[in-house]
């Protein structure tokens, strides 16, 4: 049930009849009058159902939260300034309304939750708010100036922000030191912005899209309040490599909290990559990719990545391109610089450290060494966005490009003729656009960049309207042209495919792609520009979020299907998800059922089940050998141990239990007891592949540190346990790829498992043990009524198979009691878990207990 709280309170507060029926999904819900909640709350009938509305005339409902609000405010003073009020209007340069125009508003509810960039007296809050919400559907979250500015200015710009983009604080003077006081300060202005969600939220129904690193902890704030909240996140810087990362002191928080989002998206693969990395080292989680989609199991749910860069609002720019005074600034530009035959390049960049400024200017001024014959013929404008951070390195950037402008000016300039322009005051959209249309050629030589969108906006800029094409001197049916110079490692590179790409720190390199884009032949220029042009187009803004959104909805289909519940406290809170009938094995109800049972199987994987997988001494405690002893001397048991292992070693470990059934190498060898000899479950197999397959292993594990060889009798397992999480796994992928190659013709399995790549004889596998010990079990006349199989991996998948197939058949007896059951919360053909070794060994102890009622109680855990 959910709270009528985060229902339709501007009803009551308008004083109209509610309507408890449906949550009215046409009307924001937000708290607007002090005191409702609690009054609301107090009455019981108006509680509403968790249940999905079945109106067909609904429209989905998103809340995109960000750290602004796409929202300009205005203060107005009248009565002489005895009065003071605000007028609002959309930013249309925000990314976010941009996003909301692409998707339509016939098939989404678009809410905003936010701050403004205006400092709001406490006073005058609620009166903003109510505006916002009913002529914006905007949520302000307000927060104080001194919070904001440890949170955004302190944690978000001066340790993640630089972190993020590769600068490591190794000194006091290159990015900010960690600082536990503006951490907490981030963490709480998450929350509050977790708090205004709840006022407007309708948690089963809602999409919720939070942006940007700024508000990395706010999906385990919301996953903690609603299980099941539907959860997009992306990101827009970069996410930097595993070794930067793993730096953080926070590292753990923050990772946990962004796999509370159930899709997560990113620019670029590397940046995904990035991020799959962190999650190997630290969690030891692993990716699948099906189907073209990539996944993370993360306690039985699946977290969604998205790889896939924004675009710019197509319809925006080109009604920008339309405008009067656009064609204005056009001729004003045409006259500086083409009618001066002067050939323009054009870089725009924001002021800060990483967007390369001063490498650019020093490119110029290689270009103009080495190539003067372009002097006085070549002019770098360079248009300087205002910073959005603060702090000394912004101003060290600031005065060093200066210095760079006028050294070069000095060196190069003449009388009517400065080799670089700068542009410092801050630029209309128009303007910018008309900069765009009469440059040559764009350059984008930021060191670290997320996406950058001057490179898409140049392109559609160059390809103009026919108003500017006959400025310009251009045919309007003629094919256009551009040349953009890039940055590799800018996140718009990679789809931009006919940049002339650089490396930023190569001076000489960047020189030499400005000079290979002034030369190239106009043909070339076009056909360049073509390829951009139906990239860009395509992929606007609109398809990225409709992409987004879509992948948002298929990943969230699973919710209503799965049972969830939340472990952790403060920021290590997750949640597991688990098939409806899964649930945890009850000691009490299986030891009742114990005890009433006539005829018992008993199914024990080794590894990871009776013994821990990270143990170093594999071999059985003497606890462990006096359990099982004390199960197989009970008559009415049959208990088998079901490992990959040799049958040399299984013999020697549990040599103590005379009576103990087991079966080797994924049940090829069985052996009922110690005193009767070894039997195979199928024909002696040809080992002849092994051949085949030990120098292939041993190539490997030569070039895998950490890596070993496991020789069975009838297979073979390389392990890499010990290795490099992320070099282990790439090299097993490529190992099974290899061998399932190698021995198409053979008759064997190759198998990836938990930190193993097995080849086996085809046909073995745990399920035969199970089927054959209950086909025995009723030949002898005793169809087992209580069975139990305990196993972690997926090799024991086979054996709750076969288990749960024959609850249907005469291989066990009438209303058997069937407890199949895997280690661990997560998804499996199991009904039951325990969560680990340990929990297994009380649960035999309970059960040796029943057996021999004399059996010394299990100590209790420390």
């Amino acid at each position: 049930m959910v709270s009528r709280s985060y229902s339709n309170l501007l009803e009551l507060a308008t004083g109209e009849s509610p309507s408890f029926g449906r949550i009215n999904r046409e009307i924001p819900r937000i708290v607007t009058v002090a005191g409702l909640i609690s009054d609301v709350d107090n009455d019981p009938s108006e509680s509403v159902s968790s249940e999905p509305s079945s109106s067909s005339t609904s429209r989905d409902r998103i809340i995109i939260v960000a750290n602004e609000l796409p929202i300009r405010a205005h203060r107005i003073s009248g009565n002489g300034g005895a009065t003071t009020n605000w007028t609002f209007s959309w930013d249309e340069n925000s990314l976010l309304l941009q996003l909301k125009d692409g998707l339509g508003d016939d098939d989404f509810e678009v809410f905003y939750v936010g701050c403004l960039k205006e400092d709001i007296h406490p006073n005058e809050q609620d009166e903003v708010s109510q505006i916002l919400l009913e002529t914006f559907k905007c949520v302000p979250t307000f927060l104080t100036q001194d919070l904001y500015t440890r949170y955004y200015h302190g944690f978000c710009k001066q340790q993640l922000w630089p972190l993020f983009h590769y600068m490591l604080p190794l000194s006091p003077d290159l990015g900010g030191r960690f600082n536990r006081p503006l951490w907490q300060a981030y963490v709480k202005v998450n929350k509050i912005f977790a708090d205004k969600i709840m006022e407007v939220i309708n948690p089963e129904d809602d999409f919720v899209w939070i942006h940007d690193y700024h508000l990395m902890v706010l999906p385990t704030f919301l996953r903690k309040r609603f299980n099941r909240v539907k959860l997009g996140f992306f990101l827009h810087s970069p996410f930097p490599s595993s070794e930067i990362y793993r730096t953080l002191p926070i590292r753990e928080e923050l990772l946990r909290a962004l796999l509370n989002s159930d899709l997560i998206g990113f620019h670029t693969f590397d940046y995904a990559r990035h991020f799959l990395s962190c999650c190997s080292r630290m969690f030891g989680l692993t990716y699948e990719s099906k189907r073209g989609y990539i996944g993370i199991e993360y306690y039985g749910r699946t977290i969604s990545i998205k790889i896939l860069p924004v675009g710019i609002h197509m319809g925006q720019l080109q009604s920008v391109l339309s405008l009067g005074k656009t064609e204005e600034k056009v001729s004003e530009v045409i006259k500086q610089f083409r009618d001066r035959d002067r050939i323009m390049l054009l870089g725009v960049d924001d002021m800060d450290i990483f967007k390369g400024i001063s490498l650019k200017l020093l490119a110029m001024e290689q270009l103009l060494m080495t190539h003067p014959e372009w002097e006085g013929k070549v002019v770098l404008v360079q248009i300087a966005n205002p910073a959005r951070g603060r702090g000394k390195d912004v101003k060290e950037v600031r005065d060093e490009m200066k210095a760079t402008v006028r050294r070069i000016n000095d060196t190069f300039g003449r009388p009517g003729y400065e080799p670089i322009v700068l542009i410092e005051e801050p630029l209309k959209f128009y303007e910018r656009i008309a900069y765009y249309t009469v440059a040559e050629c764009c350059l984008v030589t930021a060191v670290r960049d997320g996406m950058n969108l001057i490179p898409y906006e140049y392109i559609v800029s160059r390809q103009g309207n026919d108003k500017l094409d006959k400025l310009m001197g251009w045919e309007s049916s003629a094919p256009k042209k551009s040349m953009l110079v890039l940055s590799e490692f800018i996140g718009c590179s990679p789809s931009l495919s006919g940049a002339i790409r650089v490396n930023p720190w190569n001076i000489d390199a960047v020189a030499d792609a400005m000079e290979c884009a002034l030369e190239m032949a106009d043909a070339e220029k076009q056909l360049r520009h073509e390829k951009h042009f139906r990239y860009v187009s395509t992929h606007d803004v609109g398809y990225w979020a409709r992409s987004f959104l879509q992948d948002l909805e298929r990943t969230c289909r699973d919710h209503v299907r799965q049972r969830c519940w939340g472990i952790g406290f403060g920021l290590s809170f997750r949640v597991v998800a688990l098939d409806l009938n899964f649930r945890k094995l009850a000691m009490e109800h299986i030891i009742s059922t114990y005890k009433r049972t006539k005829s018992r199987a008993i199914l024990l994987d080794y590894d990871g089940t009776l013994m821990p997988q990270a143990s170093i001494d594999k071999g059985p405690t003497s606890k462990c050998l006096e359990t099982l002893d004390t199960l197989c001397r009970d008559k009415k048991n049959t208990v088998f141990i079901v490992s990959a292992k040799t049958r040399k070693t299984l013999a020697e470990w549990f040599a103590p239990c005379e009576k103990l059934s087991i079966a080797a190498e994924h049940g090829y060898f069985i052996r009922l007891k110690q005193d009767e000899e070894w039997e195979t479950s199928l024909p002696v197999a040809d080992c002849c592949w092994k051949q085949i397959v030990q120098p292939v292993m041993k190539l490997y594990t030569e070039t895998t540190d950490g890596s070993t060889i496991e020789d069975r009798e009838t297979a073979l397992g390389w392990c890499y346990e010990d290795a490099d999480p992320d070099f282990g796994s790439c090299q097993a992928k490529e190992l099974l790829d290899h061998l399932e190659s190698v021995l198409a013709n053979e008759p064997v399995t190759v198998k990836s498992g938990q930190s193993i790549v097995e080849v086996k004889p085809q046909g073995v596998s745990k399920g035969l043990v199970a089927k054959r010990l209950l086909s025995a079990m009723q030949d002898k006349g005793t169809p087992a009524d209580f069975v139990l199989c305990i196993g972690d991996d997926r090799s024991d998948e086979d054996m709750f198979k076969v288990i749960s197939s024959s609850m249907a058949g005469p291989s066990i007896a009438p209303r058997a009691e069937i407890f199949a059951c895997t280690v661990g919360k997560k998804p499996s053909k199991a009904k039951y878990y325990l969560d680990d070794p340990s929990e297994i060994a009380r649960l035999m102890h309970g059960l040796a207990s029943v057996s021999r009622p004399n059996v010394p109680p299990y100590p209790s855990p420390s």
